[in-house]
């Protein structure tokens, strides 16, 4: 049986049994997660990271964890991170929490993630960086771990790679978690960047939100207004900004 399923009490009372290192990571979540808008939490587990950031939507396959969420307020839909039930640009965020390493196909999530999100969309990820001394410690006794055990750790090196080949853009990075997660007894440090904490938090941003509706990028946009209406000026013309550069493509050929 799935250990999420079997031990999901068990899993949702660590949170309260390490409560700063808890709360050490929703303080690092909130650095780089957007204030506004509609948030979807994939892998949504207990509730525990969308319940401070008011994400009412989550993903969760295991249906003892979904229903933890669901009596916390949150429409749990039973369903994996591969293979999201939502149709395009649903929301306006995604988070994604200590989940990459639990998955059979990280990458193919990710795309779900960028085809469920808006054009201006963002993603967020929590994760346990691999390389870090804390990973280090983690890997090797992650067999003697029930919730590890099947685990797959990777490093943040790994995780922005996968962002930037589907042209994710404007990544940022934090990290928390320097010491000993038993040891911990008050809020952790966050700084900027990875390679010493354990938790890191990756943000980043559509590439999509760069173009606008007429199908120009930001760049294209100016240009198509410097040339009709002048440098400075409003444009003159009527048309679509698509169709302008049609034109002028016609023009010079």
């Amino acid at each position: 049986m799935n250990i999420f399923e079997e031990a999901s009490v068990e899993y949702d009372e660590w949170f309260e049994t390490h409560k700063w290192v808890y709360r050490s990571e929703v303080e690092a979540v909130k650095k780089l997660i957007p204030k506004t808008g509609k948030g979807i939490e994939i892998g949504v587990g207990t509730g525990r990271f969308s319940i401070p950031f008011g994400i009412k939507v989550g993903v969760e396959p295991a249906k003892a964890m979904a229903e933890i969420a669901r009596k916390r307020g949150i429409h749990a839909f039973e369903a994996k991170a591969e293979h999201l039930p939502f149709q395009d640009n649903s929301f306006d965020f995604a988070l994604i929490v200590t989940t990459l390493c639990f998955l059979e196909d990280p990458f193919q999530a990710l795309k779900e993630i960028k085809r469920v999100i808006k054009p201006t969309g963002k993603i967020v990820i929590g994760m346990l960086d691999e390389y870090s001394p804390l990973g280090k410690l983690y890997e090797e006794k992650r067999k003697k771990n029930k919730f590890y055990r099947d685990a797959r750790f990777y490093s943040v090196k790994q995780v922005l790679d996968w962002l930037e080949k589907l042209e994710f853009d404007n990544l940022q990075t934090v990290q928390t978690i320097f010491k000993n997660p038993d040891k911990i007894q008050s809020l952790e440090p966050i700084e900027e960047g990875f390679g010493k904490g354990l938790f890191v938090v990756i943000s980043a941003e559509n590439k999509k939100s760069r173009v606008l509706q007429g199908g120009l990028s930001v760049s294209e946009s100016t240009i198509y207004k410097n040339i009709v209406g002048g440098f400075g000026a409003k444009p003159r013309a009527l048309i679509h900004p698509t169709q302008f550069l049609v034109e002028r493509v016609k023009s010079v050929s």
